[in-house]
């Protein structure tokens, strides 16, 4: 992993932040890896945009948005007070119109679990900027592997891109119950996830974007798109010729693979 690589990280539930598992304790030491980048621009499966639009944040002082119910009460004290950056914000707008995407700035919109949560262990300071920009679930793959490439030049001007979504996602067999923060995976979670890692290493970029259809119980572990969006979204901004490799392997709950990309042409 270089400072120049865009990143996919699965965030989990948000009590990660708040529970000791192989993921929390990774993602820990990760920003001590990477360095501090000038500031870390967000896709994540909880930020939605509609139509063919993309919403990109431009708050200078984004809040933190609890937008989770029935985890532990300790996790509603937490903020996380990084600063927005209106000027990026307002280059990525520009760049993602100029691409051929209906952009545009939005104030109002705070930082989503799926940000403040992995960004808290990975940078708990909270001093360098972040920005935020949406995934639209009524846009194909392709769409969303289109919107990283449109983003990857932003790499090279010290920016860290980062999607955070799930390897593996199915929370009606999460909240079923019986799996417990430690469980084994069972066989069709840590096939298809291990396919995923097969593909995204031989930069099998059409499989991969056909991953829900095509790759092992696709389906059940993606019954939504939402979380696994983001990882097109990162493998695209590592730039066409990027290669990926899985830098992350663990699982919480048995059923939500914890699994982390790094996307780089070097």
């Amino acid at each position: 992993m270089t400072e120049h690589s865009s990143l996919f990280i699965s965030h989990g539930a948000p009590a990660l932040l708040v529970e000791d598992s192989p993921a929390r304790r990774y993602l820990s030491g990760v920003g001590k890896q990477i360095g501090s980048p000038r500031a870390i621009l967000v896709i994540s499966a909880h930020h939605y945009s509609h139509g063919n639009s993309v919403a990109v944040t431009s708050s200078a002082t984004p809040e933190t948005i609890y937008d989770f119910s029935g985890f532990p009460e300790p996790l509603y004290e937490i903020a996380y007070p990084a600063p927005g950056d209106p000027e990026l914000a307002s280059q990525v707008v520009d760049r993602l119109n100029k691409a051929g995407f209906t952009a545009s700035a939005d104030a109002s919109r705070g930082f989503d679990h799926g940000a403040w949560v992995p960004l808290h262990l990975m940078y708990p300071d909270a001093d360098i900027p972040v920005v935020q920009v949406s995934i639209n679930m009524q846009m194909s793959p392709r769409w969303h592997y289109d919107l990283g490439l449109a983003l990857a030049p932003l790499r090279q001007e010290g920016i860290l891109i980062i999607g955070s979504g799930g390897a593996t996602h199915n929370l009606r067999e999460f909240f079923k119950g019986g799996y417990h923060l430690d469980a084994e995976s069972p066989e069709w979670v840590t096939t298809f996830a291990d396919w995923l890692s097969d593909r995204i290493g031989v930069g099998d970029v059409s499989g991969v974007l056909d991953a829900v259809e095509s790759g092992p119980d696709g389906h059940k572990n993606h019954p939504t798109m939402d979380h696994i969006l983001p990882l097109f979204v990162a493998m695209g901004a590592g730039g066409e010729q990027a290669k990926g490799r899985r830098i992350h392997k663990s699982s919480t709950y048995g059923v939500l693979a914890m699994d982390a990309y790094a996307f780089s042409e070097r």
